[in-house]
């Protein structure tokens, strides 16, 4: 989520909503495996909650892009595979599934999620 490492509030306010972790979820080396299967528990929850953020994306979404983390870390996806499945190419430009960007903003940090 953007500035989920900064924002000490905004933290606050993940953590409450997901029960565990300190919500930081700002990269795959911060997303614990407690807060992945919350995310993944809670995900109606983590949607109407980012919406109110001002981002757009499914369960779906969601699960999938938690999922490739997961994946990453446990080293069953390469470097290349993850970029590809979180829709960055390897030269790590956004592709075309706006709609999933904006997940993998919510979720890694990265600037220029917002609508």
């Amino acid at each position: 989520m953007q500035k989920t490492a900064d924002d000490k509030q905004l933290q606050q306010q993940l953590g409450a909503l997901l029960g565990v972790g300190d919500g930081d979820i700002s990269s795959y080396a911060e997303l614990d495996a407690a807060e992945a299967q919350a995310l993944t528990d809670r995900a109606p929850l983590v949607v109407e909650f980012a919406a109110k953020q001002g981002l757009e994306f499914s369960q779906d979404d969601l699960l999938r892009v938690v999922d490739a983390f997961a994946r990453y870390q446990s080293g069953e996806l390469s470097e290349k595979e993850f970029s590809k499945i979180i829709g960055f190419s390897s030269q790590g430009t956004k592709e075309s599934f706006p709609a999933l960007k904006k997940l993998v903003n919510f979720i890694a940090g990265g600037a220029g999620s917002r609508k």
